[in-house]
């Protein structure tokens, strides 16, 4: 356990153990989250969250376009598979 304290102008010192331990360097851009009594620090992840169909164009496929249920089938065989392979 390591103690730091909060400045007058709300910055705290990361202990140096701590930025080595997770290859933290200045200018890493974190971002705080509320858990409970405290606040979890994380690197920003260098991309932002997008949903499917933001991306779905770079993705290649030629032939004919699977539906709905189609997909959903492949992916009921495929969890399927994985849950027998798994013992």
């Amino acid at each position: 356990m390591e103690t730091t304290k909060l400045s007058s102008k709300g910055q705290v010192i990361i202990p140096k153990g701590f930025r080595a331990a997770h290859g933290w360097e200045a200018g890493l851009e974190l971002v705080a989250i509320e858990v409970g009594d405290g606040i979890l620090l994380k690197p920003k992840v260098p991309f932002e969250e997008t949903v499917l169909d933001e991306v779905a164009g770079c993705l290649r496929f030629e032939g004919k376009a699977k539906s709905d249920v189609e997909i959903d089938q492949a992916i009921r065989q495929h969890v399927r598979k994985e849950w027998r392979d798994s013992d």
